[in-house]
């Protein structure tokens, strides 16, 4: 069946352009030009995937998030944005959202990462049944996770449920996005192992987005800023040029 999208963007040419060419991609799409119509559409009709536009007057695409995600809603969100800096994609990361595109954007970057996400929910053709990608890891090495009684790994003084999706660092029940998560269980499977930026993004993306991209630093610096402790020791180290590995040093 083809995935429901629901897009909220205020300017009306990149809403019609997207709008169309998403429908042409095999999409349904329901378009709508504010928050407040996005988050009517979705609780009416809880769509496969949103893509927001961070700009919108009123009630913008980050606040349209948050609600949703205050809801308990996780439906995946794509959020469009004019802006470049960290701090402003830290911002949609921290109100829940999954992924962003950089304005203006190529229209098949914008394919992929739906594409992308839809998989990794479960929701692409083809992948219904299939396991995250973050599963697929290399088989534990030296150092690497240990599955314990009940199914949860450890490594580095953490602890995974992968079915529930909890985190723990100790005592400390860790609150994760989704990304975040999968990113966090990618390293924890392959602990004490270099991973590279190729990798990472085809494990958890689906798609290498190129040597230009931030997406992965913003990520794993919103991963650190959640599981760094006062006086205890870092977990994620940069291997630079390289990629990155968790490791308790």
């Amino acid at each position: 069946m083809p995935q429901n999208v629901l897009l909220a963007e205020d300017d009306r040419a990149i809403r019609h352009a997207l709008e169309r060419a998403l429908t042409l991609e095999g999409y349904e799409v329901t378009a709508v030009a504010d928050g407040v119509e996005a988050l009517a559409q979705a609780h009416r009709h809880r769509p496969d995937v949103l893509v927001l536009d961070v700009m919108m007057p009123g009630i913008d695409g980050l606040q349209v998030c948050r609600v949703l995600r205050a809801e308990g809603d996780r439906t995946p969100i794509l959020m469009l944005t004019a802006l470049v800096e960290t701090a402003d994609r830290i911002a949609g990361l921290d109100a829940g959202a999954d992924d962003y595109v950089v304005k203006p954007f190529d229209v098949e970057e914008v394919f992929a990462r739906l594409r992308a996400l839809l998989r990794r929910t479960g929701g692409a053709d083809g992948f219904a049944t299939a396991p995250p990608r973050s599963s697929a890891a290399a088989p534990p090495s030296n150092g690497a996770a240990s599955p314990e009684a009940g199914g949860l790994l450890t490594a580095a003084g953490l602890r995974m449920d992968a079915q529930a999706r909890r985190a723990w660092r100790g005592a400390r029940e860790l609150e994760l996005t989704r990304t975040e998560f999968d990113l966090l269980e990618l390293l924890v499977r392959n602990a004490g192992i270099v991973l590279d930026h190729a990798t990472i993004y085809d494990r958890i993306w689906g798609y290498d987005f190129g040597p230009g991209s931030k997406n992965l630093a913003v990520y794993v610096g919103y991963l650190r800023r959640k599981l760094d402790e006062p006086g205890a020791p870092a977990l994620i180290h940069t291997v630079r040029g390289v990629g990155y590995a968790l490791r308790e040093d």
